[in-house]
C-alpha cells in the first residue's frame, strides 16, 4: 500500500514541482481557489479510493500544466503576441445542444477549437515530436476509455471524443476557477464560494491558453481565423467574460429546463460516480436546478446592459428539425460566409453522429427531486420568453 493521500496544499505543491522539475506557477491568485478545492476534497467529496488516487492525480496534473505553460512561454515568448479575434462562445444550459452546434461550427477549417485532448493537455510533454505525432492523443484516448470503462452509461449521455472539440471550461480548471469539478463532485463549499467570485482572473488564464493552443496549433500548419469556444458555465458569467474578450460573438443556445434538468442530473450523477460510491441523486437535482436559475438571472441582468445583437439565439428544437438551416442563420450573423465545401462536411458529420448511434438516455424528473410545477415556476420568465412563445 502506497502513501496515504491528503490534499494539502503545500504537498500537492511539491509534488507538482518534483513531478515537472519546474517551479514557476505563474500568477499566485490560484493558490486560494486551489485551498478551496482542496478543502472540499478533503472533507465533502466522500471519494471512493480509487476517486481520491484519480483526483490527486488530477490536482497535481492542473498544477504541472500550470508550471508547464509557464516555461513554454519562457521559451517562445512570441506566444504572448498572439491575438484571439472576435471569438465566438456558445452559452446555454447544460444539454441544450451546445456541444453539437460547436462540433459542427467545427466542420469549418476556418474555425479553432479547444480538443479535448488539448483541453487534458495543453503544453506539449518535454522532447516530444508534438508537431507531427502527438503522444498527448493516444494518453487523452487512453483517459476517455478508462473513464468510460468505469461507467458505461456516460457513453449514452454525451458523444465522448478525445480528438474532437470540447469545453474549455477544462482548460479553466488549471486555475482552479471551473464549474468542472461541482459538475463530476459533491463539493458544496467550493462550489458556493465559486460562484460569487469574480471570473475575471479565470478568463485571463483561459486567455493566456489559447495563445498557447493557437501558437502551437499555427505551427501545425493551421490556420483558423476564429474561436469557437463553448462551455455551459459561461452563461452565467458573461460580464466577466466580455471583459477580458470585448469582441466575443455570443451563441446562446435554448431548450426547455423541464427538459434539461433531469438530463443534466443524470449525466452529473454519472460523472460523481467515476470518483465516488456515495451518489446523493436529490443533491445533484438541487444543485443543477438553483445552477441553473442563477445562471440564467445572471443572463437577463447582461442582456439588459448589452445590446442585442451581441447575442444570437438558437434553439435546440430548430436545431432537431434543420440544423444546416440554422447554422447559415448563425453564419450570417457572424458575418462570414457558409462555403460548399463546409456544408458537405456537416452533412457528412450529421449521417456519421445521428443520435440513434448511441444507447438511448434514459432519465425522469422524480429520481433526482425534482418536481414539474416547482420547474415551471422557478423558470417561468424563461420559459415565457425563450420557449413556450416560439414553441411551434
Amino acid at each position: 500500500m502506497g502513501p496515504q493521500i491528503v490534499f494539502e496544499e503545500q504537498a500537492l505543491l511539491a509534488a507538482a514541482r518534483r513531478k515537472s522539475g519546474l517551479s514557476n506557477f505563474g500568477d499566485p491568485g490560484f493558490r486560494e481557489p486551489l485551498r478551496r478545492l482542496l478543502h472540499s476534497l478533503e472533507h465533502e467529496a466522500q471519494l471512493s479510493e480509487s476517486g481520491r488516487t484519480s483526483q490527486y492525480e488530477r490536482v497535481i496534473g492542473n498544477l504541472v500544466t500550470r508550471l508547464s505553460a509557464e516555461e513554454f512561454i519562457t521559451r517562445h515568448p512570441e506566444i504572448l503576441q498572439e491575438e484571439i479575434t472576435a471569438p465566438a462562445v456558445i452559452v446555454g444550459p447544460t444539454r441544450s445542444g451546445t456541444t453539437r452546434l460547436q462540433r459542427l461550427l467545427c466542420e469549418d477549417p476556418r474555425h479553432f477549437a479547444v480538443l479535448w485532448w488539448e483541453n487534458r493537455c495543453p503544453v506539449p510533454l518535454p522532447g516530444s515530436n508534438w508537431r507531427t505525432a502527438d503522444p498527448r492523443i493516444p494518453l487523452a484516448q487512453d483517459e476517455v476509455r478508462r473513464i468510460l470503462e468505469a461507467v458505461p452509461e456516460l457513453a449514452s449521455i454525451h458523444p465522448w471524443d478525445p480528438l474532437g472539440p470540447d469545453e474549455d471550461a477544462l482548460l479553466c480548471e488549471h486555475a482552479f476557477l471551473s464549474h468542472v469539478p461541482e459538475s463530476s463532485l459533491h463539493v458544496p463549499s467550493y462550489r458556493d464560494w465559486l460562484q460569487d467570485q469574480d471570473q475575471t482572473p479565470a478568463y485571463e488564464f483561459l486567455a493566456r491558453m489559447l495563445r498557447i493552443l493557437q501558437w502551437q496549433k499555427k505551427q501545425r500548419g493551421e490556420r483558423g481565423e476564429r474561436w469557437i469556444l463553448k462551455t455551459p458555465q459561461h452563461l452565467g458569467f458573461l460580464e466577466d467574460f466580455s471583459r477580458i474578450f470585448p469582441d466575443a460573438r455570443i451563441i446562446q443556445t435554448h431548450r426547455d429546463p423541464c427538459v434539461t434538468l433531469p438530463s443534466a442530473a443524470s449525466m452529473f450523477s454519472a460523472l460523481w460516480k467515476v470518483s465516488s460510491d456515495e451518489v446523493d441523486r436529490h443533491a445533484v437535482g438541487r444543485q443543477v436546478r438553483n445552477r441553473l436559475a442563477l445562471d440564467l438571472s445572471r443572463s437577463f441582468k447582461f442582456r439588459e446592459r448589452h445590446p442585442s445583437h451581441r447575442i444570437c439565439d438558437v434553439r435546440f428544437e430548430d436545431m432537431q428539425c434543420d440544423p444546416v438551416a440554422e447554422l447559415e442563420r448563425v453564419y450570417a450573423w457572424l458575418g462570414t460566409s457558409f462555403p460548399a465545401e463546409t456544408r458537405r462536411a456537416v452533412d457528412a458529420w450529421l449521417v456519421k453522429n445521428a443520435r440513434e448511434k448511441r444507447p438511448p438516455h434514459r432519465y425522469g424528473l422524480q429520481e433526482f427531486g425534482l418536481e414539474d410545477a416547482d420547474l415551471k415556476r422557478v423558470f417561468a420568465t424563461y420559459r415565457e420568453r425563450f420557449i413556450l412563445t416560439q414553441a411551434d
